[in-house]
């Protein structure tokens, strides 16, 4: 009975989302989409109360606004009071205007976390924030799509997420710094970053040529348009990678390398924007605020959204309750 009431108490005491908390959005027109959801709430034994189910046309990538809010209102209408956060199903369509499709769905259409041109954009309430409830406190509910062509992928993705939990990985935070001037600005918080690991993992920066053939890799983050190799690297389940440029959340159509790619060879969690954002750091992850709420046992939605301070360009991918430094 008293191990039993200390592994109460230490669950109850771990940060982060949980199953009932997440809504889980699929789009009935879809068979890929519902798929992926039924495999998604069977996977985290999420309530079944908590699908929410649309119809729209899958075969487009950018969605039209007046579409997309009453699709909103249906989903709100749909979402128990309790649901602190949203996991989509597809990877089409990715866009609603200016906004990608997971900002669009946590925090509203709004034209202030849109630019037209090279301007900052609203900054999140959510950014680095300590809350546990986005939705009760912040009226937020972050969401992230389970972005996948395929069911296969779909279900490694997922298999990889679930796998990650309580695993304390000892992997290593490959932190790139790219001769292309532009996309390179994230390096100005590798020296930041490297404090907030606290020796909790390894921290690698390195120049020149990406990486290849890499085995414990549990954080890659580079700046360029392209990251060639990119599958020869082993990467741990629960890993996060992604690349600043102008159009990585472009997931099917992008003339630069999607971020999709990252999924494909074995990362958990990506992101990528889906307009061009031009290089302010706010539209991308912050590297030391993601590895601070990441390695504190967050899952992976609730560190990669606390990382971005302005998310409206900014599209989220993976498997978004992956927690591989909660304690099990």
């Amino acid at each position: 009975m008293l191990t039993l009431l200390l592994v109460a108490l230490g669950a109850a005491a771990a940060p982060g989302l949980r199953p009932p908390d997440v809504g889980v959005i699929t789009n009935i027109s879809d068979p890929l989409s519902v798929a992926i959801a039924n495999y998604y709430v069977r996977k985290r034994h999420i309530p079944p109360a908590n699908i929410i189910r649309l119809r729209f046309d899958p075969n487009r990538d950018d969605m039209p606004p007046d579409e997309f809010i009453a699709l909103k209102a249906s989903a709100d209408a749909q979402s128990p009071a309790r649901l602190q956060a949203y996991a989509l199903t597809w990877a089409r369509p990715y866009r609603v205007g200016c906004m990608s499709i997971t900002a669009a769905f946590a925090l509203g259409l709004d034209a202030k976390f849109c630019a037209a041109t090279c301007a900052a954009t609203q900054r999140s309430a959510y950014f680095d924030s300590p809350t546990p409830r986005p939705y009760d406190q912040l009226h937020v509910r972050p969401a992230m799509t389970i972005a996948a062509v395929s069911l296969r992928s779909a279900h490694a993705l997922i298999d990889r997420g679930v796998a990650s939990d309580g695993t304390i990985p000892q992997g290593t935070a490959y932190l790139g710094v790219s001769d292309d001037v532009q996309r390179n600005v994230r390096s100005a918080e590798y020296r930041a970053a490297a404090a907030a690991a606290d020796s909790r993992i390894k921290v690698v920066a390195f120049g020149g040529a990406p990486l290849e053939n890499r085995p414990d890799v549990m954080f890659y983050f580079f700046g360029g348009a392209v990251v060639p190799a990119v599958s020869s690297n082993h990467f741990l389940p629960g890993a996060i990678a992604d690349h600043l440029t102008s159009f990585g959340g472009m997931l099917t159509d992008s003339p630069q390398m999607s971020s999709l790619r990252w999924l494909e060879a074995g990362a958990t969690g990506s992101y990528g924007t889906v307009v061009e954002p031009c290089n302010f750091l706010g539209k991308f992850p912050n590297v030391p605020v993601l590895l601070r709420h990441y390695l504190s046992g967050e899952t992976l939605i609730e560190s990669y959204w606390k990382s971005v301070e302005m998310p409206g360009q900014g599209l989220f991918i993976g498997e978004p309750l992956a927690a591989p430094f909660r304690p099990r």
